[in-house]
């Protein structure tokens, strides 16, 4: 596994959390985002994890025309003993990188990804529900966001690129 060690900007403005009765899927989204930078110079780099907010892409983010991204979902849970678990987070992140080869997309870390997953679960504990058949999910993406636009062959795909990770939780 690398080594990183994930930068943690706490959210001064927490939102307010709903009830378990007002769940609904994709209405709600946490306090806190992790995002995670690509380059070819630095790889996989600057992990952090941040107030939940807006992205800034340029309009011609290879993945608005290429549609250069990939994703995944996953769930965290309460047990009966009210301890928060992740449903197979790593058939997951064999998932999202067998997708990222198949997009030509670099490979993540996944046992660092798994943690970064597990971390930003922890700050968002109170996030996760614990009425039964309740989850909170976990929204794992890549996204290219170098702007480029013109004819693109493959080898421009496989070497020059720049890429954003985040996982969002609804």
């Amino acid at each position: 596994m690398s080594e990183y060690t994930i930068t943690y900007i706490k959210n001064e403005q927490p939102k307010e959390k709903p009830q378990s009765d007002q769940l609904s899927f994709g209405k709600y989204f946490t306090d806190h985002m992790f995002i995670q930078d690509y380059n070819p110079e630095k790889g996989w780099h600057n992990p952090r994890i941040v107030p939940y907010q807006a992205l800034e892409l340029d309009p011609a983010a290879m993945v608005f025309h290429y549609g250069q991204t990939v994703f995944e979902g996953l769930k965290a849970y309460r047990t009966e003993r009210d301890k928060i678990q992740l449903f197979r987070p790593n058939k997951n992140m064999e998932r999202l990188n067998r997708s990222n080869e198949r997009m030509c997309i670099p490979a993540i870390d996944e046992e660092f990804a798994i943690d970064a997953i597990k971390h930003l679960v922890h700050i968002e504990q109170d996030w996760v529900p614990n009425a039964p058949g309740t989850s909170l999910y976990i929204r794992p993406f890549i996204i290219s966001t170098e702007p480029y636009l013109g004819g693109v062959s493959f080898s421009y795909i496989s070497i020059h690129r720049d890429f954003i990770t985040s996982w969002c939780v609804l």
